[in-house]
């Protein structure tokens, strides 16, 4: 039976986890507040370049350019983004379970992976997929300059018709508590159809723009720029909710550590109490032994 030295080691163990995970959290938070900023400010400006690059490709009668080549789906390039450490709950595991998800519905087709993130690199190489090519330690702190390396690798594959379609798969931040798994199609971009509505939206108007340059002109620079924003900003949402996904797990250990020790100091506090009795019996029967 534990005796009330092993508690007291017992306590202050967990005392001292609880104050790791305390601080972990208090870092998460900070961490959390600056790349949620960031990820909220990229949405609007990757949102309308979006709407602008369709609403161009809808006034061009046959628009041209290697990254808008519609090709049978044999080959499908993935990104992938994950995070960087573990001890941020099941955050790595839902994006690994959502990308296996993924492979298993190309099942038959050539599957190359770009992982971003050091647990999705290591589970993926464990797994034996191909890589085009892997980034660690880069959501730290989100670069361009990575981002766009990234962008221009996914667009000389698709160029050089190594990849038919580039899908990528991420967690987007939507609040601390719920974030959401998403997988999108980055490549070919899909043309505005007549009628679609977008996200709810009401169909969008053919506005009769005046283009300064061919609209031609204005779609080879708006390409190249799309691959480099959405791929900047599913990095800026991934850093976001792998930062609110550790914050919530530190925040839950911190309340765990504190229920192990409440229940080990009542438990201590048996045992003490009981030896205490215990003691006090054998003092009353040697006392009344001896009368």
């Amino acid at each position: 039976m534990p005796t009330l030295l092993d508690f007291r080691r017992r306590i202050r163990s967990v005392k001292n986890t609880q104050q790791i995970t305390r601080a972990m959290k208090f870092v998460s938070a900070a961490r959390l507040r600056r790349a949620q900023e960031a990820a909220l400010a990229a949405r609007p400006f990757a949102r309308e370049l979006v709407r602008v690059l369709r609403s161009t490709m809808a006034r061009i009668e046959s628009p041209m350019h290697p990254l808008l080549a519609r090709r049978p789906e044999e080959r499908v390039l993935v990104l992938v983004l994950a995070g960087e450490r573990g001890l941020a709950g099941a955050f790595n595991a839902n994006i690994l379970r959502e990308a296996f998800k993924f492979f298993r519905s190309r099942q038959g087709k050539k599957t190359v992976v770009i992982p971003v993130g050091k647990k999705c690199r290591d589970a993926l190489r464990k797994a034996g997929f191909e890589f085009a090519g892997e980034y660690v330690n880069v959501l730290a702190r989100v670069d361009f300059g990575v981002a766009r390396e990234i962008a221009n690798l996914i667009a000389a594959l698709y160029t050089e018709e190594k990849v038919d379609a580039v899908y990528v798969i991420f967690s987007e931040f939507r609040s601390v508590i719920a974030p959401t798994l998403v997988t999108e199609k980055l490549l070919p971009v899909e043309k505005l159809e007549a009628g679609e509505e977008q996200q709810g939206q009401a169909p969008e108007a053919q506005i009769d723009y005046i283009y300064e340059q061919p609209e031609q002109e204005i779609l080879n620079k708006l390409l190249p720029r799309y691959v480099q924003t959405q791929v900047l900003r599913t990095m800026l949402e991934s850093s976001a909710a792998e930062h609110a996904a550790r914050m919530t797990a530190m925040e839950a250990a911190t309340k765990n550590a504190g229920e192990v020790i409440d229940a080990l100091t009542l438990h201590m506090n048996k045992v003490r109490q009981a030896a205490i009795t215990k003691e006090i019996i054998e003092i009353v029967s040697g006392a009344a032994s001896t009368a």
